[in-house]
């Protein structure tokens, strides 16, 4: 099953990590490791394989695709043999990336959009192309009539200033193209429910967002414990320091804000309270493509004991990151393959603020994505 996967952002640190990582799987330079869908629980049939997997994607900057590698490797991302041996490769696949559309009215760019989705699918014969979102964190949009209804998007777009944000034209652009959408960014993307019902009359799958590589994970497991243990979380503190170009974005104080509320939903929704606290997020040039999260929890237990632990976490983003975005491509094109529509909420493993799911601890996920997989594979099954 030949899967274009098209990145939004390709120039970017995660999604050069995932190409290069892509790419190093298919010549099997590297090994799976943080790839979830090669663990014997979910790897099988349904999901393309790594070789059926060809790269494409925008970006506004024009840096090539070697030179991100390069600048990578340097600051310690990927091996640096590993960017020297895909080079070729990266280089095959710089080819497909095209130029962020900037000319012309929303209308016009997201029909350009959709040429270079089209002809990225039609030029490399593939079966389906998975559209990845991995740009930089947007501030929640101002609300708008047209985000409500799909007749009323479509004439705004034809006659009036920039009704959706970018990642939200980028979903629009590729349900019309007859595209899955993965929003791996706390921005709006596809929730929006004119959005949904494109996707709904295309007959398309779509997942998000924000995926869960650091801090939020943790708390995916720690919290529900406290939850099954009894025990009451008075306080959840964090800091977060991140580098690279995710963290400058992120200095910006409306991203900031849109990433916060995505962070802070675990806490809520799976104690079923808000305890005090909150979560902060810095912006250190010096730490680069790595960060480091410190949290405090306070708890009181029998008696009202008053208790604390303390955690840091020191982690690669891109790293970490690349390896779930190449598992969202695959799942997310098997899914589509199989005739899932709408929300993938069997996906709500990967992200923070997960489309439609309930519940946010990780064991649960889990055990949801497991079955979810195991059916798409069962379909293939003689």
């Amino acid at each position: 099953m030949r899967t274009g996967v098209w990145l939004v952002g390709a120039r970017g640190s995660v999604a050069t990590t995932a190409v290069v990582g892509g790419l190093a799987l298919r010549a099997g330079l590297t090994a799976p490791t943080g790839c979830v869908t090669e663990l014997p629980a979910l790897r099988g049939p349904a999901l393309p394989g790594f070789a059926d997997l060809v790269f494409g994607g925008h970006d506004v900057v024009a840096t090539p695709l070697t030179k991100r590698a390069e600048a990578l490797a340097d600051a310690g991302v990927l091996p640096g043999r590993l960017a020297d041996a895909v080079a070729p490769d990266l280089a095959a696949v710089e080819a497909a990336l095209r130029p962020a559309p900037v000319e012309g009215d929303q209308g016009e760019r997201i029909a350009t959009v959709v040429r270079d989705l089209t002809d990225f699918r039609s030029r490399h014969g593939l079966d389906r192309v998975v559209v990845v979102n991995v740009a930089a964190t947007e501030p929640a949009p101002a609300p708008h009539p047209a985000h409500h209804d799909l007749a009323t998007l479509r004439e705004a777009l034809t006659s009036a200033p920039d009704v959706l944000p970018p990642s939200s034209a980028y979903a629009y652009a590729a349900f019309t193209a007859g595209c899955p959408y993965v929003d791996f960014t706390p921005s709006t993307g596809a929730r929006l429910p004119a959005l949904a019902a494109l996707a709904a009359e295309r007959g398309l799958p779509y997942a998000g967002h924000d995926g869960k590589t650091g801090e939020t994970l943790l708390k995916s497991v720690l919290a529900p414990m406290f939850a099954m243990r009894h025990l009451a979380v008075r306080s959840w503190s964090g800091t977060n320091l991140l580098g690279g170009g995710d963290g400058a974005t992120l200095a910006d104080p409306a991203a900031n804000a849109a990433k916060v509320g995505s962070k802070q939903r675990v806490l809520a929704e799976t104690l079923g309270y808000l305890p005090q606290g909150g979560t902060r997020i810095e912006y250190v040039e010096e730490l680069g493509d790595f960060k480091t999260a410190w949290d405090l929890v306070t708890f009181a237990g029998f008696l009202g004991t008053g208790m604390r632990m303390e955690f840091t976490w020191h982690g690669c983003d891109s790293a970490l990151a690349a390896p779930l975005v190449l598992d969202l491509s695959r799942l997310t094109a098997a899914a589509h393959a199989a005739g899932r529509h709408g929300p993938l909420t069997e996906l709500a493993f990967f992200f923070k603020d997960p489309l439609g799911a309930t519940g946010h601890a990780l064991g649960g996920q889990w055990a949801v994505l497991r079955d979810f997989t195991a059916g798409l594979h069962a379909r293939m099954s003689p």
